[in-house]
């Protein structure tokens, strides 16, 4: 049986300010100690409210920062996949309280092969939507447009045969670096949608558990779009905590497809 702490201690989610996205480092913890992630309690129930039944929100292509309109949703969008480990307590975490995340996936990191078999259940439902991240997160500014069809086509190909998916129409260039260039490329795609955020955990490097609940405090709030990352253990022993937070606020974790309907382009 978990204690207070540990129970305490168990979801994930990002947000700083948007600059402090993927490669951005925060602070880190000189001393700490990675142990290996707390399980939920494989018999407590879904912690977590349901994504909301109203109609969905209609976007036109381009970017988002955020989710439009009122509500108590909350976007949590994980980048990246550097660690399997991570990746597969992410998945755990879902199974476990019910919550819905949006994985931004970068298709080289092999947590995705080696999580797929535990991931796509979830996918087929609906809890978790996999979005485009590129093939091995290069800033797509710097790309000839041949090598940002490629990084962006890559991916589509790996989702659609792992996972029976494409990510479209939401892309997160690495970074946030993006032009009209880049968005075009992507929409030829389908990636018509730019997916940005409003704020970061700053976990694309290890920081403290104490930092990502700072962060979580200050950013999760009704209609955000925050970001996180699975590249660092310390998210995963800090998801109870996160829960906590989202529950007194009660607020909704939600996919993007939960509330938003893309037009074509």
């Amino acid at each position: 049986m978990l204690n207070r702490r540990q129970w305490l201690t168990m979801l994930a989610a990002g947000t700083v300010a948007a600059v402090s996205g993927c490669g951005t480092k925060q602070p880190t913890s000189p001393d700490a100690t990675i142990a290996p992630p707390v399980p939920v309690a494989a018999a407590h129930p879904p912690l977590l409210l349901p994504p909301p039944r109203g109609p969905k929100a209609v976007l036109p292509p381009g970017t988002i920062t955020a989710l439009p309109g009122e509500g108590n949703a909350l976007a949590l969008t994980v980048d990246d996949g550097a660690d399997s480990s991570v990746v597969a307590a992410y998945i755990q975490f879902a199974k476990d309280t019910g919550a819905r995340f949006t994985f931004f996936v970068t298709a080289s990191y092999d947590s995705w092969t080696d999580n797929a078999a535990a991931l796509r259940p979830l996918v087929e439902s609906g809890q978790i939507q996999l979005g485009n991240h590129t093939w091995d997160h290069p800033a797509l500014t710097k790309l000839s447009a041949t090598g940002v069809a490629d990084q962006l086509g890559r991916t589509k190909t790996f989702l659609r045969n792992t996972f029976g998916v494409d990510g479209t129409p939401f892309f997160r260039p690495p970074y946030g670096f993006h032009n009209a260039t880049v968005d075009r490329i992507a929409a030829d795609l389908g990636y018509t949608v730019p997916t940005m955020w409003y704020g970061s955990f700053g976990d694309s490097s290890v920081v403290t558990e104490d930092y990502l609940v700072d962060q979580a405090r200050a950013y999760f709030n009704p209609q955000a779009l925050v970001i996180g990352h699975a590249n660092h253990p310390p998210v995963t022993h800090c998801y109870d905590r996160l829960v906590a937070i989202i529950r007194e606020r009660n607020l909704a974790m939600v996919t993007l497809n939960d509330v938003l309907t893309p037009l074509p382009a």
